[in-house]
């Protein structure tokens, strides 16, 4: 049994019912935790000696929003190479509670060497929340800020939850799937009022579709051909 899947079973020995396993790549270990447990869970992937997950190296949000409903329109790449990927499975959850956000944290083990991605879906949908982990991992504050920042996503119980890469006039959050690319408002200095000024954008909205594009000139076959060079 390869060192992944012994730790494996070890987590769903020792948390039970509490972890769901995700599919995840042969060299990556995922698994999904329901809000409620979080906290009780992250202690113990923390202070049980045989995971002994010390460190939190990164914690992100994640927007579903039509996820496994669209792809993007390519010229002629497939649906499986040049795609959003699109995946039956359900998002997070157990496929019926339709939660849109949830926080994915990434769990180190120094002692022990190992790595373990950890899934909670959060509750409700505006505003987004789930409990904070700064008290498990003090690494958590700004990446919670992060999230919140750019999500939305209101972590309960942070010590300082407030925006950390937007300006504090911000309006909206910028890594959620329908936030226009254009934003909501721009901003400029006025040397009348010698201050920075709030106003509605005045870009004219417009969709960005990624495209592959294969009909170009480094394709034609004149400049495929080798040159003789004898």
């Amino acid at each position: 049994m390869s060192r992944i899947e012994s730790l494996a079973v070890a987590i769903e020995a020792r948390l039970g019912a509490r972890v769901r396993r995700l599919p995840s790549l042969p060299s990556e270990l995922a698994f999904e935790v329901g809000p409620a447990q979080l906290t009780d869970v992250c202690l113990v992937l923390r202070d049980d000696p045989e995971f002994a997950f010390e460190q939190l190296v990164d914690l992100a949000g994640i927007d579903y929003l039509h996820h496994g409903q669209s792809e993007w329109r390519t010229l002629s790449a497939t649906g499986s190479g040049f795609s959003r990927g699109v995946s039956r499975r359900a998002a997070p959850g157990d496929g019926a509670s339709g939660d849109r956000f949830a926080v994915t944290s990434h769990l180190l083990s120094v002692s022990r060497n190992q790595r373990l991605r950890l899934r909670c879906p959060c509750i409700g949908d505006e505003p987004p929340m789930v409990d904070s982990l700064v008290d498990v991992w003090p690494s958590a504050n700004w990446f919670e800020r992060e999230a919140f920042d750019l999500f939305g996503i209101v972590f309960r119980g942070h010590p300082d939850l407030r925006r950390i890469l937007t300006d504090y006039g911000f309006i909206g959050h910028p890594f959620r799937k329908d936030f226009p690319l254009s934003g909501h408002v721009e901003v400029r200095y006025d040397p009348e009022k010698e201050r920075v000024v709030y106003e509605p954008v005045s870009i004219e909205p417009r969709v960005v579709v990624p495209k592959v594009i294969r009909e170009d000139n480094r394709y034609q076959p004149i400049l495929r051909e080798v040159p003789d060079r004898g």
